[in-house]
């Protein structure tokens, strides 16, 4: 039913529009109690065997909605009654922006895939503060808070903006994530080498501490899957001796190697994201884990479709996983089928928990 009304409405829509529509019409159901409930308990199953720990709180499962979908901290209730074990939320800048001019958004139908220039087009660390600060949750999740850098700010003071967001949204935030790796924001990748990295990092680890007294805030960096493998390995070493809490791979690609689609769309910049990405972001991880192991928890994402591929990005080291892309293409069943299929693979696997699978295949090749 959703691909006939996919194919029928959303395919001619506008796509940032269409994403809105579907936005709104999620938030309206988690606003009235017994369609929530009903729409939970169809799309939502929960799965004993797929509980989750990770930075020490516990999941219903391993699958969450990757930052991007929900910029700004409205529809955590929403993104949960479909089903995400996780919601991240952002990314947020320092300060309120519109993002990149229109038409920002492209769909890449036969590659299954997005282009984005968004631009980080959000409300502000201090408006998002203030929404979480009020927010009277329906159903119990984990929230994920995704920073950035304003892009007016320049790059010598990005440090400081991303303390800003930091002091303003850590106390709300199940696990931060300090984002270097869009190719939307000039000069913003640059923060991914080493020597960039550290002192931001740094400052934030110490800005969360200074703000949140009663807790150790998780702390994560998301990086790019258009890294060299040498930087992979520099930003897993640099994430080991700070003491980082995880790393999210991988981001969007700058690169279009091998799409179906019209040349006129794949043309266009942005980060490319969906199926495209599946095998780069795959190998990232595996590097990753190949690196750290289990002194750090890995978040797989991009270019995943269906539960053989989160099951995969398990394997290769990812405690948790997560999606939006496909999503788009899938729609509200999508996370249902996820947690069905990964509860069967789990089951005829020769693992008792995610937690034993989580890197196997790693592990037996660097064996």
């Amino acid at each position: 039913m959703y691909k006939l009304f996919f194919n029928l409405v959303f395919k001619r829509m506008d796509p940032e529009k269409a994403h809105y529509l579907a936005f709104r019409w999620i938030r309206l159901a988690a606003r009235v109690p017994v369609l929530r409930t009903f729409v939970a308990a169809v799309l939502a199953p929960r799965f004993r065997e797929l509980r989750t720990e990770a930075f020490g709180l516990r999941m219903h499962g391993p699958f969450g909605l990757a930052a991007g979908f929900d910029k700004n901290a409205v529809a955590i209730d929403g993104m949960t009654m479909l089903g995400f074990d996780h919601i991240e939320i952002g990314t947020v800048t320092g300060e309120a922006q519109p993002g990149n001019p229109k038409k920002r958004l492209f769909r890449l139908i036969p590659d299954r895939a997005l282009i984005n220039r968004m631009g980080f087009n959000n409300e502000g660390s201090l408006a998002v503060a203030a929404r979480l600060a009020s927010r009277n949750p329906v159903f119990k999740t984990t929230v994920g808070v995704n920073i950035g850098k304003t892009k007016v700010v320049p790059e010598a003071e990005a440090v400081g903006d991303y303390v800003k967001s930091t002091e303003r949204l850590a106390q709300f935030a199940d696990y931060l994530v300090v984002n270097v790796s869009s190719p939307n924001t000039p000069g913003l990748r640059n923060l991914q080498a080493v020597d960039h990295l550290r002192p931001l990092l740094a400052a934030v680890r110490e800005a969360a501490d200074r703000t949140v007294t009663s807790r150790r805030v998780p702390l994560l960096v998301k990086i790019a899957p258009d890294l060299a493998d040498e930087d992979i390995d520099a930003v897993a070493d640099l994430a080991v001796e700070l003491g980082l809490d995880g790393i999210i791979a991988t981001n969007t690609t700058i690169g279009r190697e091998g799409l179906l689609s019209d040349p006129a769309l794949t043309k266009e910049t942005g980060g490319l994201s969906g199926a495209p990405l599946k095998e780069r972001s795959l190998e990232v991880l595996r590097r990753l884990y190949a690196r750290v192991g289990d002194r750090i928890t890995l978040v797989g994402v991009g270019g995943i479709e269906n539960a053989e591929d989160a099951w995969q990005r398990i394997l290769a080291g990812a405690t948790l996983v997560q999606g939006y892309s496909a999503f788009i293409y899938e729609g509200p069943f999508w996370m249902r089928a996820m947690h069905k299929g990964l509860a069967a693979r789990l089951n005829t696997s020769p693992y008792a928990t995610l937690a034993e699978a989580v890197g196997a295949d790693t592990r037996k090749v660097s064996a």
